[in-house]
């Protein structure tokens, strides 16, 4: 093992044992601070311990710093041998959302949520110690430290049914608890991670959210991808674990019927973040095969995958991780020869070839890589 990959590792283990201790402490006064500090710290140091392992360069060559946890969290859902899944990218975006209003300005998370995020933080630190390195949490981490919490744990759909409805109450004329109920719809904006790609906080979305409910309206509304999420317990006490996964297909908001309590702003060059060649590179093609490969998917008519971002008379297109999966999700089953034969650049202005694989586009072969 590198040299690097040990003192990783090592600050991981230290941050979640840190985590650990905050959480199980008498003292409250700054004690949600202290466990998404440390937890959120624990993971991107463990991250970038299972990057380095890997051969993945976790430093920014134009600034001559390490990655942050946004961009450790991609590359690690990129890395095969590290195999982060959606759901559990989900976890760790919530987890840094929620660490994120705690560090920059104020939230108010509940003892039953962030008892079941710190839990759910441990069981996927075990879970990617044995992936990676083949080691198992108990080995460094004692079961008599771990979270532990006087209230048998409820699922998320229950907390957070709860939470909407304190903050509902807080809304009331009369009350003067505004704040505190801002502070609570951002909780819930930061475990929207779980099932979107978005998740830290925009004051605009906490605006949008209580204008939505002061207007009546359910939770399903303002909060849609809350709908989403769902939590697994196995076990009891100690050897409690906890898992949480998404319901069904991804949310989506179209056209002019759209709620708009229930729109989320986008950051469009955080979820599209990939060039074309960094699309290829991550996937092994050349740039011509790779275009040829979204040809024959059609990923370049699909919003979802790409957008193009205009700066004056220049055009950039960006791809998401949509795009990324879609595409080694295909290669799985596709026969790339054949893929290239049909999608490859004819000159001259011929007319593309017909693709023998059923299902394919069939976009045409003349556009830029």
């Amino acid at each position: 093992m590198k040299q690097s990959t040990r003192v990783l590792k090592k600050k991981a283990l230290a941050s979640l044992k840190r985590m650990t201790t905050a959480f199980n402490s008498v003292d409250d006064d700054g004690r949600s601070s202290a466990v998404l500090l440390s937890l959120q710290h624990s993971f991107e140091m463990l991250l970038k311990a299972a990057l380095v392992h890997n051969g993945v360069p976790v430093f920014d060559k134009s600034l001559g710093r390490s990655i942050g946890f946004e961009k450790c969290l991609q590359l690690a859902r990129q890395e095969p041998k590290i195999k982060l899944t959606d759901a559990e990218a989900g976890t760790l975006r919530a987890i840094d959302a929620l660490r994120d209003d705690e560090q920059h300005w104020f939230n108010i998370v509940s003892e039953q949520i962030l008892f079941v995020h710190a839990r759910a933080g441990v069981t996927l630190f075990d879970d990617l110690l044995k992936r990676v390195f083949g080691e198992h949490l108990a080995d460094s981490l004692p079961l008599r430290v771990l979270p532990i919490s006087t209230d048998p744990p409820e699922g998320l759909d229950i907390l957070i049914d709860r939470e909407f409805t304190q903050i509902q109450e807080l809304f009331q004329p009369g009350r003067r608890a505004r704040n505190e109920a801002r502070a609570r719809i951002r909780t819930l904006l930061a475990i929207e991670g779980h099932a979107s790609e978005e998740s830290l906080v925009s004051e605009r979305d906490v605006d949008r959210v209580e204008k939505g409910i002061l207007q009546g309206k359910p939770r399903g509304s303002v909060f849609p991808a809350l709908e989403k999420i769902a939590t697994e317990f196995s076990g009891e006490g100690p050897t409690l674990t906890v898992r949480f996964d998404k319901k069904g297909p991804p949310v989506k908001f179209a056209g002019g019927d759209s709620d708009a309590a229930a729109i989320r702003e986008i950051d469009l060059q955080k979820k599209y973040h990939w060039s074309a060649t960094e699309l290829a590179k991550s996937l092994g093609l050349s740039k011509p095969r790779s275009l040829a490969l979204r040809q024959h998917l059609g990923l370049d008519q699909d919003t979802s995958c790409l957008y193009v971002f205009e700066m004056g008379a220049q055009r950039h297109p960006r791809f998401s991780d949509n795009a990324l999966k879609k595409m080694r999700d295909a290669l799985k089953d596709l026969d790339m020869e054949v893929v290239w034969a049909t999608h490859k650049p004819l000159g001259g202005g011929k007319v593309p070839r017909e693709c023998p694989i059923e299902g394919c586009a069939q976009i045409s072969a003349h556009q830029p890589v």
